[in-house]
């Protein structure tokens, strides 16, 4: 009884401690996110948008942005966006956030969505809190040599795929690609499940296969990180193939926000319907050539950067833009597969007003000219689970990007 009794007291003794640890990284990790605000919004949705003091913003622990002083606008703009050419529809822009109803930022302050014990809980550490999962894309390694001869499918189908991701994209790929844009319709996929994401994006790409760098935009449901199904508007980062580096959003030091009006992370509002109004959110990210940091706008507003000093392949160019949507499940090419959709959850070839698309799709290379990509790619890792549908009505009309699906259904069981 007394060695059953010192093995019980043991055992509780080292519960103890380890709750106690996992109890003080949870304090430290809030502390780092959650600056003092000089002014606090409760939004209507449930948000709470801490206004940071922009100098004092999360971005500056990072180690290389110590001495970083901040670039308050960008030197140049991405330019025009929109095609004079007729369209298959009319999607009205998004240019504000819900908590924006309830009150605004001062100058000289940014808006922070205020993170929670709760929020970080529900991740498997607070390292990995608002972090992706490794991957690879090894049709990186030769990117500049496909000049758009290059068949994605036939490469990626001789590749492993990542066991936790599916993507249904339209990729342009073989030039040096100093910035991507487009309209994204905004959607909240019905069903996203608990441990999964559904995101609607712009990536730009560089490096190699098992090293790459990215930094994407977009909207995504995703109730691991923010504990709810609302759509969001998010961010990413990282420098090595997600294995350490970056995060979602603000939930790492990197990204410097300069706008006083957009929240990142903070839900987008109103969302299209099928059959009914639709709705989009202008994405941009370009390259400054005077600084080399990478700029987002996101409904005509400036958001902020990514300096160039957190990257080495990026700190000149993208090799690749890939335009579309991404599930992460642990249950992607399994039976059962994952119920999570994307997009609006219904076929491509639904079009428009039922499909989520991106249209307006533009880059910019090193002729500074916008333009229209000169070659596409369209690719999907499961087409019986989401896919995709480069669309043109008539030779005149602007091309639109169908993408998304189910998830599982009966040719995805």
């Amino acid at each position: 009884m007394v060695r059953l009794f010192l093995t019980f007291a043991i055992l509780c003794g080292l519960y103890n401690e380890a709750y106690g640890k996992a109890s003080i990284d949870i304090d430290m990790k809030l502390k780092a996110l959650n600056k003092p605000a000089l002014k606090t919004i409760k939004s209507e949705d449930g948000d709470i948008i801490d206004c940071v003091d922009i100098y004092k913003q999360h971005a500056f622990d990072h180690p290389a942005l110590r001495n970083h002083k901040i670039q308050m606008k960008p030197s140049v703009v991405f330019g025009t966006t929109k095609t004079t050419r007729p369209n298959n529809g009319t999607s009205k822009p998004i240019t504000s956030q819900i908590w924006s109803k309830s009150g605004t930022c001062p100058k000289g302050t940014v808006p922070v969505r205020r993170v929670s014990r709760e929020d970080i809980m529900r991740a498997s550490s607070p390292s990995h809190f608002g972090r992706k999962t490794p991957r690879r894309y090894d049709f990186l390694d030769d990117a500049l040599k496909h000049k758009g001869k290059f068949n994605i499918t036939a490469e990626r189908l001789r590749q492993p795929r990542p066991k936790d991701r599916s993507e249904a994209i339209l990729i342009a790929i073989g030039y040096n690609y100093l910035g991507a844009q487009s309209d994204i319709n905004v959607w909240n996929p019905p069903g996203v499940q608990f441990n999964d994401y559904s995101s609607s994006q712009i990536w730009l790409l560089a490096g190699l296969s098992d090293k790459f760098e990215t930094i994407e935009a977009g909207w995504v449901v995703n109730p691991h990180v923010f504990g709810d199904s609302r759509t969001r508007l998010f961010t990413y980062w990282t420098k090595d193939s997600y294995a350490t580096t970056g995060c979602t959003n603000l939930l790492c030091s990197g990204f410097v926000q300069t706008t006083t009006r957009f929240a990142l992370g903070a839900a987008v509002e109103p969302v299209s319907t099928p059959s009914s109004e639709q709705y989009h959110i202008t994405v941009s990210m370009y390259l400054d050539p005077n600084t080399l940091n990478w700029w987002l706008t996101c409904g005509g507003n400036v958001i902020g950067y990514w300096p160039g000093n957190l990257f080495t392949y990026l700190k000149h160019s993208a090799t690749a833009v890939q335009w579309g949507g991404e599930v992460y499940s642990t249950n992607v090419r399994k039976k059962p597969h994952t119920k999570t959709t994307m997009g609006s959850g219904r076929w491509p070839s639904y079009l428009y007003g039922e499909a989520c698309f991106h249209t307006n799709v533009r880059i910019k290379d090193y002729s500074l000219q916008i333009k229209y990509p000169p070659y596409l790619s369209e690719y999907s890792d499961e087409y019986d689970c989401y896919s995709t549908k480069l669309n043109r009505e008539t030779y005149r009309a602007e091309p639109v990007f169908f993408f998304g699906g189910p998830g599982q259904n009966r040719f995805c069981p």
